[in-house]
């Protein structure tokens, strides 16, 4: 997929609100490459090691479109992040993988439910930002591949079902309460957004809620 143009919006024209979730998922992709990188080498083969530096290159590629796309609105990137970098790292604090099995059942949970909450207020952009945040979301393939992994470890172990199904657990709770985080921190940008697509805070959490629970399914973990 090639960058977007970050030209194709007039920078006189900037939304406030654009330019703050911009920030935010900015600064996501930016915590998810440091992660991803770091998770690679809980690999158990360079196969695999491979998959997940590829995705972590996908999301510093993406972190570059939204900076380019802020800097086209004069905006700098430190300056649209500052306000999402305490409650986006105290996520991903607090859920540090111990193993290769954890690191992919995160990619898979964590990563999906950020999207899921991505897509949920996508709608409340413009055209262009809209199109912009969609391209930036995870590939399928990322979610088959971590998809598989767990499965592949649930049928080497049966027991391992147990334990990422308490893992997958608390990476919900954790992201549930990083969105309350991210909503305290926020300036107002992301309730606007949500309400400009006709819905609202709990309605999201509860759709979220929801899609995890049909992914823990679909790759044997309990809810």
């Amino acid at each position: 997929m090639s960058a977007p143009d970050p030209a194709a919006t007039d920078p006189a024209a900037a939304d406030p609100a654009a330019t703050d979730l911009l920030g935010l998922v900015a600064y996501g992709e930016l915590l998810a490459f440091d992660r991803l990188a770091a998770d690679a080498r809980l690999a158990p083969d360079l196969r695999r090691r491979a998959a997940l530096s590829e995705m972590a290159a996908a999301e510093i590629a993406h972190y570059r479109w939204l900076t380019d796309r802020l800097a086209a609105w004069g905006v700098t990137p430190e300056e649209a992040m500052a306000p999402y970098v305490e409650a986006l790292r105290a996520y991903h604090d607090s859920t540090e993988p111990r193993d290769w099995a954890e690191a992919v059942t995160k990619a898979y949970v964590g990563d999906a439910i950020t999207d899921d909450f991505l897509r949920g207020i996508a709608d409340g952009l413009a055209g262009p930002d809209r199109t912009l945040l969609l391209d930036v979301l995870h590939d399928s393939r990322y979610a088959e591949f971590a998809g598989a992994e767990i499965r592949a470890a649930i049928e080497a172990d049966p027991r391992a079902a147990g334990r990422l199904s308490m893992w997958a657990r608390r990476l919900l709770g954790e992201a549930l309460s990083q969105a309350g985080r991210v909503a305290a921190a926020d300036r107002g940008a992301l309730v606007a957004l949500i309400g400009r697509s006709g819905g609202d805070v709990p309605g999201l959490l509860r759709r979220l809620t929801e899609a995890h629970a049909a992914r823990m399914t679909a790759v044997g973990l309990n809810n």
